[in-house]
């Protein structure tokens, strides 16, 4: 028993430190000649390093409409959120933290997205993301009960807060 209990907690480890290892992973992109952010990112893939050089002045600037977000607070945790962007992307740049704070001001809670980052041919390396049929990032997807509800590719139509409202108020 003792033996059996020792193998479960081992297996329980490894699967997490496999985990953790693809988290934040930088690879070389031959495109861009430079290693970039592939696959499952946390925030502080965000906040750190090239892309935090972007990201935390636009987060910091960025002004969302009171009115939306006032809108997405009581109904921002009735669905999740897919971001795929390119840290080497100026749209994703710009995009990205502005999402970012819509969100955080709407209490979004964080198991409600996921963060994933591809190389400059929109690949993440170390996850197989054709499933989401992404062609311009960023892109914002939103699931409603695990089905695609909508998605905000590149710019938004008029305000990521605006566009992100229309696609939750449809339910």
């Amino acid at each position: 028993m003792k033996n059996l209990l020792a193998v479960l907690v081992f297996m329980l480890f490894a699967g997490q430190v496999l985990i953790a290892q693809k988290i934040n992973t930088k690879v070389y992109d031959s495109r861009l000649e430079q290693e970039v952010l592939a696959g499952p990112c946390n925030r502080q893939a965000l906040t750190e390093g090239e892309f935090g050089t972007y990201f935390n002045p636009e987060y910091n600037d960025y002004k969302p409409s009171e009115r939306y977000i006032n809108n997405l607070k009581g109904n921002i945790n009735s669905v999740s959120v897919v971001i795929v962007f390119g840290e080497w992307c100026g749209d994703s740049q710009e995009q990205v933290p502005r999402f970012m704070k819509i969100i955080d001001k709407a209490g979004m809670k964080a198991s409600n997205l996921k963060l994933i980052a591809v190389n400059r041919d929109k690949n993440a390396v170390v996850e197989d993301i054709s499933g989401y049929h992404i062609e311009r990032v960023p892109t914002f997807i939103v699931y409603k009960d695990e089905t695609e509800s909508g998605r905000i590719v590149e710019t938004p139509e008029t305000t990521l807060e605006e566009d992100l409202w229309k696609i939750i108020s449809k339910y």
